[in-house]
């Protein structure tokens, strides 16, 4: 196996306790950290424009492999620049390996060591994902960093299926690695590859694949597996167990982790990066984050509130827009009212990191983290 060489990425600018704040550098810019990161999984951000990327504060956005290479095609978007040039946003991305989508597909036909056949969703056509292939997808796409191709076992999984996934995780990361050191020559700014860690709910396993990926060298360590049924407290004890093997000079990568009290739990173990359709598909269906916690506006009490969304945000949506305007919209299925839902659960996912990032320089994170659970779980009250 040849090795690519990947100069450091991540800068640690404080601490406390294992919570940091840092920054990633990318052929696009640097972002700061902890980063919680819109998902644009077929090149937007659900609702949102990227002006409204920008003014929210986001500094990256994640793709999504299996849907881009779909539609419009990873060859497309190559054609035309690649994601920077065809989407217009000129900041970091990052894509994923897509391994999350096909693997939780009910149409798929065949694993095997070689990689996944699968069906598309869209029109019935077969597809098959190899590591060498997924690789030199987002190498077209031309995201900043990718994803290596990983096996996410469903939960719950017993022993024998968690290890089969570790096994092939590993040696699907390898050829990845492989085809990416070839890859990178051909380019002149060349994405970072992280490896993902599996495990499922097993402590041996999640060692066991940590030490492999780690081994490999990539500049940034993903955890998957988790948050896919698996209860909190399950979870945390997966993380808690999984990070203590992943190195602190890396960027230590959560993913498909989306909850407010998830996120604050996670950057207490010392992890940098998020990523979660959460408040996108929430806010489509009349749900919002706030600072007293999630708001169904789309229901009957609020049809006369004149109060914003969240009397705490400054976000353009509630400076000036009432929850009864908000809710009307919504029930007359207009465009405009998902949109200002979106962009006002986007603002407060951005307003959060900010604010994580803000406690930690100051060294206060605990304080903050116990102050803001406090009155979010306080209710509208």
């Amino acid at each position: 196996m040849t090795v690519l060489t990947n100069d450091t990425i991540y800068h640690e600018k404080a601490k406390d306790g294992a919570a940091r704040r840092g920054e990633v550098t990318t052929p696009h810019g640097t972002f700061q950290t902890p980063a919680f990161m819109p998902v644009g999984t077929s090149g937007t951000v659900k609702g949102l424009s990227f002006e409204d990327v920008v003014e929210i504060g986001g500094e990256i956005v994640l793709g999504n492999t299996y849907h881009l290479y779909l539609q419009p095609g990873h060859k497309l978007i190559e054609s035309l620049g690649g994601l920077a040039v065809f989407t217009g946003w000129n900041g970091p991305t990052l894509t994923d390996s897509g391994g999350y989508q096909v693997f939780s597909l009910r149409n798929i036909n065949r694993i095997n060591d070689d990689g996944v056949e699968f069906q598309s969703h869209h029109d019935g056509s077969r597809h098959f994902f190899t590591p060498e292939i997924v690789t030199d997808i987002q190498h077209a796409i031309g995201a900043d960093i990718i994803m290596a191709f990983d096996q996410c076992v469903p939960y719950p999984a017993d022993h024998t299926q968690a290890a089969e996934g570790v096994r092939r995780t590993f040696e699907w990361a390898g050829r990845c690695l492989d085809r990416h050191t070839v890859l990178a020559g051909m380019r002149k700014d060349t994405p970072r590859m992280f490896g993902i860690v599996q495990g499922s709910v097993f402590k041996e396993l999640r060692t066991q694949s940590a030490e492999q990926i780690v081994g490999l060298d990539f500049p940034g360590n993903a955890i998957g597996g988790l948050s896919v049924g698996e209860p909190p407290d399950v979870m945390e004890e997966m993380l808690a167990h999984t990070i203590e093997y992943l190195p602190s000079g890396n960027p230590r990568y959560l993913m498909g982790i989306g909850y407010p009290e998830d996120i604050l739990m996670a950057v207490s173990y010392g992890v940098d990066m998020f990523d979660c359709i959460l408040p996108t598909r929430s806010a489509r269906t009349g749900l919002v984050f706030t600072s007293i916690g999630p708001l169904v506006f789309r229901n009957a009490p609020y049809a006369q509130d004149e109060r914003p969304l969240d009397p705490n945000c400054d976000c353009r949506v509630c400076r000036r827009y009432s929850r009864a305007y908000l809710r009307h919209l919504y029930n007359q299925s207009e465009i405009t009212g998902l949109a200002l839902a979106s962009y006002h659960s986007c603002f407060f996912y951005q307003q959060l990191m900010r604010n994580i990032r803000r406690s930690i320089e100051e060294e206060r994170f605990e304080s903050f983290r116990d102050s803001f659970l406090e009155r979010y779980r306080g209710g509208d009250e």
